[in-house]
């Protein structure tokens, strides 16, 4: 069923295909959970226009699920998987520069 999937991120069995999803699944139930009051903590986010506060609410989120994606891949032994991933990302993002040296 997932074999074009599989395939494409070079994936060799299906345990490990299991766990890239599961670690997919953590990170953004992480980044969504924990992004608002990681924002709140801080006085100047608290006060924001709500429109402002939601565009920094999702800025903040994609930021942060990148550096959990890499943590959690490591965390279930995938590091080498979700590093190359979250390199493609910034890549397309037009970010290239932050991994000047990696």
């Amino acid at each position: 069923m997932f074999e074009g999937l599989k395939k494409r991120w070079k994936v060799n069995d299906n345990w490990q295909f299991a766990v890239i999803f599961l670690v997919f699944a953590i990170t953004g139930s992480s980044a969504a959970k924990i992004t608002g009051p990681l924002l709140k903590f801080f006085t100047v986010f608290k006060e924001m226009n709500p429109w402002a506060f939601n565009g920094v609410y999702i800025i903040a989120t994609l930021v942060f699920y990148q550096f959990l994606l890499v943590f959690f891949g490591w965390l279930f032994g995938e590091f080498d998987f979700f590093w190359n991933f979250v390199k493609k990302i910034l890549k397309s993002l037009g970010l290239k520069f932050l991994l000047e040296g990696s």
